[in-house]
């Protein structure tokens, strides 16, 4: 079935780019923050509460991503589409 191996690609695009996204997402977050502790030490305490918020949400993306693509992946939506088609 062409079907099935089109969406193991999909599923795979899916979780490898959102991945990337939110390693460079946090890798770039991190250094700002170092960044900016270190010309401001006084402000650490609320911009390392800002950056935990942030990491929270880049990776809760990347994990409805991947969710997302697992659902895809065990109980494929797209079959139901197949069993319509004229033969």
């Amino acid at each position: 079935m062409e079907l099935i191996g089109l969406v193991a690609i999909a599923t795979g695009i899916i979780i490898g780019l959102g991945a990337l996204g939110a390693c460079i997402g946090i890798g770039v977050m991190g250094s700002k923050y170092l960044e900016s502790a270190a010309r401001q030490p006084e402000l650490m305490g609320e911009l390392q509460t800002r950056m935990f918020l942030l990491a929270g949400l880049i990776d809760a993306s990347f994990i409805i991503g991947t969710g997302i693509a697992l659902w895809f992946a065990t109980a494929n939506p797209f079959l139901a589409q197949l069993a319509n088609l004229p033969r």
